[in-house]
């Protein structure tokens, strides 16, 4: 049997990757690297972008300011959460405060240090995503308007850091951007609807405590019909090769969801959904290598020689 030190350890171990979301840390990590692989340069071989220094540097950084973000979310966020998450709350609890202060700090360090060994400009994306995640922390998300948008660009971003390194701008790309931000819109507002017991407690104007319940599941709604357009443009990419599945199975998703959404009224719906499309996000991230799976052979034959 282990002994209480050890389950200290342990416990203070799982509390610290609940509190920086490890989950969402290593989905971030797999989509920027098989973006890299299989979307922005299909053409270098595997041991070329595996090896690539200042790649590994853009991965490191993200994982550093998106923890550290997450961790300052965690703080200001306490009382929300001890209503909403209790259960979350009482795991997280495990590592003080000022523990976690001191890590974010660090984090935000070193994000900003690998930022640097890429480029004096990587290194001010980075120091301008780390502000922007605390003031969100701090302001922006107690505002309903502002806090849906900056919750959603800030999602997006530290993808979007890949993106300008290869200077891969194709339409594809593009539209395939409008999509996520649309469905990572809809997720935030999913979240908000069921965590409006706590936001009205503290005093928080998310979406749906400022406009009501049936109006952010209208918009919602809205936005999960919106989708649509960029899927069917999306459609007519022969590049999108056999990811295109990937896209009709996540019409029949987002559409379910939005008859699901208007006909529900409860936290656990909401939690449902919001998970269903964490999934649907994950198994998209997964997908990528069905736009050229040939190159998985092709790689791999090269890395062999």
């Amino acid at each position: 049997m282990p002994s209480f030190k050890v389950k200290r350890i342990i416990f203070k171990l799982l509390s610290l990757v609940s509190v920086i979301r490890g989950y969402n840390i290593l989905v971030l990590v797999l989509a920027q690297y098989l973006a890299a692989i299989f979307v922005f340069s299909p053409t270098k071989s595997l041991r070329t972008i595996v090896f690539d220094a200042d790649l590994l540097y853009i991965v490191l950084a993200s994982i550093c300011v998106v923890a550290s973000g997450y961790i300052i979310n965690n703080f200001y966020d306490a009382k929300v959460d001890r209503i909403n998450r209790p259960l979350k709350t009482g795991l997280d609890n495990y590592v003080k405060q000022s523990t976690k202060l001191k890590l974010y700090f660090a984090l935000n360090f070193l994000g900003f240090i690998f930022g640097y060994l890429i480029s004096v400009r990587a290194a001010l994306f980075f120091a301008i995503y780390i502000f922007a995640i605390w003031f969100y922390s701090h302001k922006l998300k107690k505002y309903p308007f502002t806090g849906l948008v900056s919750a959603t660009i800030l999602t997006i971003l530290p993808f979007f850091a890949v993106f300008v390194y290869f200077q891969n701008f194709s339409k594809i790309i593009f539209v395939h951007a409008i999509f996520l931000f649309l469905v990572i819109m809809v997720r935030e507002l999913l979240k908000d609807l069921q965590s409006m017991k706590g936001a009205i407690v503290n005093d928080y104007d998310t979406f749906p405590v400022f406009y009501g319940e049936v109006r952010t599941k209208k918009l919602s709604i809205f936005l999960l019909f919106l989708t649509l357009f960029p899927i069917v443009v999306l459609f007519s990419y022969p590049a999108l090769s056999y990811m295109r599945y990937y896209f009709y199975f996540a019409l029949f998703v987002l559409v379910f969801l939005g008859f699901y959404l208007w006909n529900s009224s409860e936290t656990k719906h909401y939690r449902l959904m919001h998970n269903v499309l964490k999934v649907l996000l994950l198994i998209g991230v997964f997908s990528l290598i069905f736009i050229k799976p040939e190159l998985i052979v092709e790689k791999v034959i090269d890395r062999l020689n």
